[in-house]
């Protein structure tokens, strides 16, 4: 793909995605699940591609240590009023960047996951001239990773997993961060979120067959094989 392409369009890309309140857009709840946000973070360039602000976890609390991620965690009933204020909190408290400095362009499809969440991705806008601070308890490294190293094939690797005798594709790309010569594994959540969101904007096609995460009713069905 042509890199002038992947310059930011936020008329492309509201094409693509829904308002966040959309009737047409997947809204997943049930009580088997963890509510969660995370805020798709995204910087903006005039002459360049965009790029993601991604996040290295520390090994602090108690999922997804050490892990690749976008700023987000599970949705707190005593500090949020909605899973809008669950993103923007995280984002805030993890990469410091405050509320009034993100522009919420639209959301995802909710997506549940084997670790019994429903994430809600929620689209953010970041100015490149903002400091970014990261949390140090619980973060180990902010990234900033330009989308055409996602659209790039040779970047990613594609396997499987099985659960309960159906099997499910797990996406995979290694970034070499050339600040500090580390190479950064990007899967599980968010390399499903990145290739998702690159199928349904650019049309290409990343993986073998077309971005699918396991439904509800996967999860639940085969929830013994998943603790």
């Amino acid at each position: 793909m042509d890199t002038k392409s992947l310059i930011f369009n936020e008329n492309l890309i509201k094409k693509k995605i829904f308002p966040c309140n959309s009737p047409l857009r997947t809204s997943l709840t049930d009580s088997f699940f963890t509510k969660a946000a995370v805020l798709f973070t995204i910087i903006p360039h005039v002459n360049k591609p965009y790029e993601l602000i991604l996040i290295h976890r520390s090994n602090e609390g108690t999922r997804h240590r050490g892990e690749m991620s976008f700023p987000g965690g599970k949705f707190e009933p005593e500090e949020d009023k909605s899973l809008r204020d669950t993103a923007l909190r995280e984002t805030e408290e993890e990469i410091g960047v405050p509320r009034s400095n993100i522009r919420i362009i639209g959301c995802l499809d909710d997506f549940p996951t084997i670790s019994k969440f429903i994430v809600t991705p929620f689209l953010g806008l970041v100015s490149n001239s903002q400091e970014l601070k990261r949390d140090e308890r619980e973060v180990q490294k902010i990234l900033k990773v330009p989308i055409d190293f996602f659209i790039k094939k040779i970047n990613f690797a594609e396997q499987e997993f099985e659960v309960g005798g159906e099997r499910f594709p797990v996406y995979y790309y290694n970034y070499f961060n050339e600040e500090n010569g580390q190479i950064y594994t990007i899967w599980g959540v968010t390399g499903f979120l990145i290739t998702y969101f690159i199928e349904k904007i650019y049309n290409v096609q990343i993986g073998s067959t077309k971005a699918r995460r396991p439904t509800l009713n996967d999860i639940i069905k085969r929830h013994q094989y998943l603790k």
